[in-house]
């Protein structure tokens, strides 16, 4: 009876095989754009500013980097104009010096020309506040895997104010100032057990408006573990870049061929923790 028993568990465990084909959803590729500037050396007289063009690509693909035809930034204020160029050629990372005032005062536009297509987003600088503290913390929420930080911090109660924490390895939060309006705010962050003793991690603080603060809130809550919102997203989330090819204003705007991606100049802080696990 038992060599019966391990005979039917073979032809259970090796003779069904088949092959299943899953058609996963396919689209056209669509750009994306990832151009939110941080700004953390205030006292520079420049900034390199870096943007990165990129294509979207079928599940289980590379994403393409893309080859744009021109991208700028301009001062429409000042009137002054950046343009960008391919640091190292076939990467998609486009980038230049521009001086600190020119991203910080006015307001700015960022063109792009690619593929006979024309895209433009409009942003303004956002200031934000620095970290108090930044310490790790010993409560956890489902497990004793976990690790908690604590983050500090004093908002200013001279304006409303939206922020994005970044906390390494993909992982943002945003928040705003409504329920703390300038007031020093203490809150904790979570990170999973794959965070391995002795990991240095940056968490950083930056000033965005409410827009993003919208669009950030919806691709934090559509990313996974592993992708984060400034990779291609999973889904289709309109940011600021609109399609404005051959139009004269916003009623002639396709609002169908957008790109991904979003356009913002940023406050930031930065601090580093050593984690003990």
């Amino acid at each position: 009876m038992k060599n019966i028993i391990i005979l039917i568990s073979c032809f259970i465990t090796f003779g069904c095989q088949d092959v299943i084909e899953v058609d996963l959803p396919t689209e056209e590729p669509r750009l994306v754009i990832d151009a939110l500037i941080r700004l953390e050396d205030m006292d520079s007289p420049s900034v390199l500013v870096q943007i990165r063009a990129s294509l979207t690509s079928s599940f289980f693909e590379e994403v393409p980097p893309a080859q744009l035809q021109e991208i700028n930034i301009t001062n429409t204020e000042s009137g002054a104009i950046l343009n960008l160029e391919e640091s190292i050629p076939d990467t998609g990372i486009y980038e230049n010096e521009w001086d600190l005032q020119e991203l910080t005062q006015g307001e700015l536009e960022l063109n792009i020309e690619y593929s006979g297509q024309t895209y433009l987003a409009k942003t303004k600088f956002v200031p934000t506040v620095p970290l108090d503290s930044l310490e790790q913390g010993t409560t956890t929420l489902f497990g004793d895997d976990e690790t908690e930080v604590i983050l500090t911090f004093t908002d200013n109660g001279e304006r409303d104010d939206y922020y994005l924490f970044d906390f390494d390895f993909g992982e943002y939060l945003v928040s705003e100032d409504e329920f703390y309006q300038g007031k020093r705010f203490q809150f904790s962050f979570f990170y999973d057990s794959k965070l391995e003793d002795d990991r240095l991690v940056t968490i950083s603080i930056l000033g965005i408006d409410q827009d993003l603060f919208n669009y950030m809130n919806q691709l934090i809550q559509q990313s996974g573990e592993d992708t984060g919102p400034f990779s291609t997203p999973a889904t289709t989330v309109k940011g600021n870049i609109v399609n404005v090819t051959g139009s004269t204003n916003n009623d002639s705007i396709d609002h169908d061929s957008f790109a991904l991606g979003y356009f913002a100049v940023c406050q930031a802080f930065s601090d580093t923790l050593l984690i003990k696990k």
